[in-house]
């Protein structure tokens, strides 16, 4: 009897982090090897090697950014068709990077082959009618957010709720951290304040953001400020945006947080990521107009950021578009600082969000459910 073979699709630093211990638990509830192939990043390439393409050539972003590169996308849809239909997969494991993701789960249906969905694309924001797409063409969908199931309950397609799987990710850091102090010299630094800036993982949103936050900061020339590169992109990118006391910090986003007294960013799971280690953020979106314009007529939720979806209010500030400028940004961190009320108040709703989303596990779920649903 043949190894299981599982193809997985991971499309941003996200569904790579999610991708890689999805993979580990696989591995760890198998009787025998499991056969990957798989697009992803570098953490899943840890597990299983090099995938058939990389997330830094995947990542487009905003409505603009996706027609200038739809013949790159187009091709690449073309190159997973035929490479799944060569690997004969057991089950397809499709990982939220919904504009790709959808189209070949709607193929793989159609071609009989087993579609799982592990973090729903987020179509309770916008493109609600996706509903009907992904009840066609998904064989078992798995939620990460409290409110998704109630969302597909409406809709009459049974989900699983196996909770968010950061909960698993920052609980093992925690497990394996040194601790701050080591930390700190580890990186080269005493006992100098910190500000993380979390620019993104993608070129485009970090020329646009990262010059801004950068400018805002330049106020607390008391603190050392931290900026998370993001592993898809040559050091010489960030070259032009470091001085005295910027540094461009790679693969130690965690540590950054940790030994952070504030952060400042991008919309995206790193608010989530940093609401869950516990340091007090602001949160940015800026993007092309064009873009912006287009969204604000599609999207139909309260918030952007996770942290306050999940909430239900305003736990984080966030600064969208024109708003997103030098002088808001450095009002909000300012109000961070210290032992102020708002910052006492941020981490009290911090607690509130982890109780909401309860122990962890979400990787183990799913890898169980995969190989009862192979075995079966």
């Amino acid at each position: 009897m043949r190894d299981p073979r599982i193809y997985i699709i991971a499309g941003e630093a996200s569904g790579d982090l999610h991708g890689s211990n999805l993979m580990k638990a696989l591995q760890a509830e198998a009787s025998g090897r499991i056969d990957f192939r798989f697009w992803g990043g570098d953490k899943m390439a840890e597990i299983a090697g090099s995938p058939v393409k990389h997330i830094r050539d995947l990542a487009f972003m905003g409505f603009i950014e996706v027609v200038a590169n739809l013949r790159t996308i187009l091709r690449n849809i073309d190159l997973c068709k035929k490479d799944i239909q060569e690997f004969k997969p057991d089950v397809l494991v499709l990982i939220d990077y919904p504009g790709f993701n959808l189209r070949i789960a709607e193929w793989a249906k159609q071609s009989g082959i087993r579609v799982a969905y592990y973090i729903s694309p987020q179509v309770w924001a916008w493109k609600e009618s996706r509903v009907h797409k992904i009840k066609r063409s998904v064989d078992h969908m798995y939620v990460i957010l409290p409110f998704e199931s109630a969302f597909y309950q409406k809709h009459g397609f049974e989900v699983e709720y196996v909770g968010h799987p950061l909960m698993d990710a920052i609980a093992e850091y925690r497990s394996n951290s040194v601790g701050n102090s080591e930390i700190r010299r580890d990186l080269g630094l005493g006992n100098e304040k910190v500000i993380a800036v979390l620019p993104g993982s993608r070129k485009q949103e970090i020329s646009v953001k990262l010059p801004i936050m950068l400018e805002a900061l330049k106020e607390f020339s008391d603190h050392t400020i931290l900026v998370a590169g993001a592993p898809s992109l040559d050091p010489s990118f960030y070259t032009a945006y470091l001085n005295n006391n910027i540094n461009v910090i790679f693969g130690r986003t965690y540590d950054i947080l940790a030994i952070s007294e504030a952060a400042v960013v991008t919309s995206g799971t790193a608010t989530l990521e940093t609401a869950l280690i516990g340091t007090p953020e602001v949160v940015c979106y800026k993007g092309s107009s064009i873009s912006y314009r287009i969204a604000k007529r599609l999207i139909k939720i309260r918030f952007i950021s996770l942290v306050n979806l999940i909430l239900d209010r305003e736990a984080v500030k966030e600064l969208i578009q024109h708003e997103c400028n030098p002088r808001n940004i450095r009002d909000e961190v300012g109000k961070l600082l210290g032992e102020t009320s708002e910052r006492k108040k941020m981490i009290s709703d911090f607690d509130e969000l982890r109780r909401l989303l309860g122990e962890g596990g979400a990787s183990l779920k799913v890898a169980r459910s995969l190989l009862k649903t192979i075995q079966g």
